[in-house]
């Protein structure tokens, strides 16, 4: 029988067999989409949404969020501050200033972010942190009917601890604030967790919720950004009180997107309710050491290495044969470790999909 991609994603990461893994993929950079243009990809195609259509692909960026804003809300403004002949700076929708090169994919230079100080939490905290705030719950009902006509799974977004406060105050910011005002960073975590229940208290009694989705990017490439001491003191019981509540209403899958070297705080999330690793960076984690050493407890999403897509057919075959083990092991669904780089050629990308198309439907 064939099933929908929901019912595919929840059978693989509840260990059992679906009638083929799920297909999915992350995403593409907005240069990697203007290459493919010029390549034969539709001029038409001008999201993630629209590629994983084109290619006929099952998510993630088509599943179904439930439109509930937890986080910052409203965003600040996008504001243009000034503008030079090959790069822009602006405010972005955090309330950072930052400078971005016009030219090219990149991350941005941060000038000044907003968050620096303690008034300048306790004005964030009134005007966008407010979990009472109008306009936080949107159209669930109609988000729930279209997931059910497309076979989507619904998804709640968790948000983060680390990772919002890291992007409102730098790295460095943030850093300092741990080692030096242990008090407010906690009140900080608090605050989020709060407005995270809160919401959660409202929807779960009536929403049929299949995912949880948590966003963190707290690791490098030698591993975290915070202690593993640090993260057990501030983080782990915060997590387990969120994750809690959603397993009281059945909901047990929590995937957590965190780049770098993760290894150090895997047993650490998962002590805390939050089982499934993404996007699982191939330069960085091993995701068969993740098995060995967490067995089937750890659901897994990601782990196919992008340069071998860079590389050539060659590189993307041994890359097909090396994951095979892994898919084997149950628990774990393909796709590249973060969106798709500018360096791959749509030839090569196409002949990655028919690949890994082989390798879902055997396994």
């Amino acid at each position: 029988m064939t099933m929908t991609t929901r019912e595919r994603v929840l059978t693989v990461f509840a260990g059992g067999q679906p009638d083929r893994l799920p297909n999915v993929e992350f995403g593409y950079w907005e240069k990697t989409l203007e290459r493919w243009h010029t390549e034969g990809l539709p001029a038409s195609v001008t999201t993630d949404a629209e590629a994983e259509r084109y290619f006929e692909l099952e998510g993630t960026t088509i599943f179904a969020e439930l439109p509930v804003k937890n986080g910052l809300h409203p965003r600040f403004p996008k504001i243009v501050l000034e503008e030079k002949s090959d790069r822009v700076l602006i405010q972005d929708d955090e309330g950072n200033i930052c400078e971005w090169i016009t030219e090219h994919s990149s991350m941005p230079r941060y000038v000044k972010f907003g968050l620096e100080t303690r008034e300048d939490w306790q004005r964030l905290k009134a005007e966008r942190l407010d979990p009472d705030a109008e306009g936080r719950i949107g159209d669930i009902a109609t988000t729930l009917a279209d997931a059910k006509k497309s076979g989507m799974p619904v998804f709640f977004h968790a948000g983060s601890l680390y990772g919002w406060l890291r992007n409102w105050m730098g790295v460095e910011g943030f850093s300092y604030a741990l080692m030096t005002d242990r008090d407010w960073v906690e009140e900080m975590m608090e605050h989020l967790t709060q407005i995270t229940l809160t919401l959660l208290e409202r929807i779960l009694p009536t929403t049929p919720v299949d995912l949880v989705w948590w966003w963190e990017d707290m690791c490098y490439s030698q591993g975290p950004l915070m202690s593993p001491a640090l993260f057990r003191e501030l983080m782990l019981p915060r997590y387990q009180r969120i994750t809690g509540l959603f397993r009281k209403h059945g909901v047990t899958v929590n995937i957590l997107d965190c780049d770098g070297n993760i290894h150090q705080l895997a047993p650490h999330w998962l002590e805390a309710g939050i089982n499934c690793m993404f996007p699982l960076e191939v330069a960085h984690t091993d995701a068969f050491k993740l098995r060995r050493e967490h067995g089937d407890k750890l659901l897994m999403l990601g782990g196919v290495d992008k340069k071998p897509l860079i590389a050539g057919r060659k590189e993307i075959d041994k890359e097909i044969e090396r994951l095979i083990p892994l898919v084997q092991s149950k628990r774990f669904i393909p796709c590249v470790d973060h969106r798709v780089p500018a360096d791959v050629s749509l030839d090569n990308y196409k002949y990655y999909l028919e690949k890994k198309e082989k390798l879902l439907t055997a396994c």
